[in-house]
């Protein structure tokens, strides 16, 4: 029996911003408040909002946990209306929801829906977010987020999930172990690392250009903060690289220069996993022991718990 065709619930226009749960909240707050480059919004027992240089009103919130994992990913929609429908489109999925629709409980308000994908990670989708005005400065800081890498147990079930349901579109894969999504022309906006258990990889920040890129890292360089690898430049993507570790552990990046896509003509293919194209400039070489163990993170059982008590099974 064919099953009848479900569209995607909604169209994903970016990530709005990252909440990660850190287990060491007040190092972390000043890393990404200082040598990192963000501004602190909002702050309160537990929580602390942080923006970059765009137009959105926080790009990362840092919350207080016992250990370290993903609260949550925030993908812009348009308006109202068009949350309401996700909503519609996920309750005909038998997807449960876990917030919403309805008015945002979060820093910089808004209107959402929220849901946990196939591993647990909670997803917003939010319309009408406090929007800041662009902040203009000569010093080399992020003004967004550019990409999340998440690593899964199930890459086919993971990719299938945001394809399907979010309606992503696969740009690239590096052989059968990482997938590259992308909801506008930025190459990838999430990638799906395949690993031993789920967790976040990474969160990437966009510099405006190679040449703040480049200043940025100076400036941690400068405050004895090292790249774990980088600078470089990826093959998939084309988009420069230099990993860092927070406080906490969790692996940050900066980046530029991403890969734009015309949708009329990008054809999807499958990159060999060697070091010439996991870093094209050949600066960096390929990831090493310690990187490799910083991006695996550890275990997150994600957000089930959240779930309506019917629906937790």
């Amino acid at each position: 029996m064919t099953t009848a065709y479900q569209p995607p619930i909604a169209q994903l226009r970016k990530v709005r911003f990252v909440e990660l749960r850190t287990s060491a909240l007040s190092d972390s707050a000043d890393f990404y408040s200082g040598a990192w480059g963000l501004d602190v919004v909002e702050q309160e027992e537990g929580s602390s909002w942080l923006r970059g240089t765009g137009s959105e009103h926080h790009i990362l919130q840092l919350t207080d946990a016992p250990k370290n994992g993903l609260g949550r990913i925030c993908f812009a929609v348009g308006t109202p209306a068009e949350v309401d429908e996700a909503a519609r489109r996920l309750e005909a999925r038998n997807i449960p929801i876990v917030f919403g629709p309805g008015p945002a409980d979060n820093a910089g308000a808004g209107y959402s829906v929220s849901f946990l994908d196939p591993e647990g990670r909670l997803i917003e989708l939010l319309a009408d977010f406090w929007a800041v005005p662009e902040r203009y400065t000569s010093d080399a800081i992020p003004k967004n987020i550019a990409h999340v890498v998440l690593n899964t147990a199930d890459i086919d079930k993971s990719v299938d999930f945001y394809r399907d349901v979010l309606g992503m579109r696969v740009s690239d894969w590096s052989e059968h172990q990482m997938a590259f999504m992308r909801c506008n022309t930025d190459h990838h906006s999430i990638a799906f690392n395949q690993a031993e258990w789920a967790s976040v990889n990474h969160v990437a920040y966009e510099m405006p250009t190679v040449n703040d890129f480049m200043r940025g890292i100076g400036r941690l360089k400068q405050t004895g903060v090292t790249p774990l690898w980088g600078p470089g430049r990826h093959g998939p993507g084309d988009n420069t690289f230099s990993y860092f570790g927070d406080p906490a552990g969790l692996v940050c990046e900066y980046t530029s220069e991403i890969a734009q896509i015309d949708e009329d003509q990008w054809l999807c293919k499958v990159w060999r996993r060697t070091p010439e194209l996991s870093d094209t400039w050949g600066t960096a070489g390929p990831p090493s022991k310690d990187v490799r163990s910083h991006m695996a993170g550890v275990p997150d059982e994600g957000s089930f718990h959240l779930l309506p008590a019917d629906k937790a099974s």
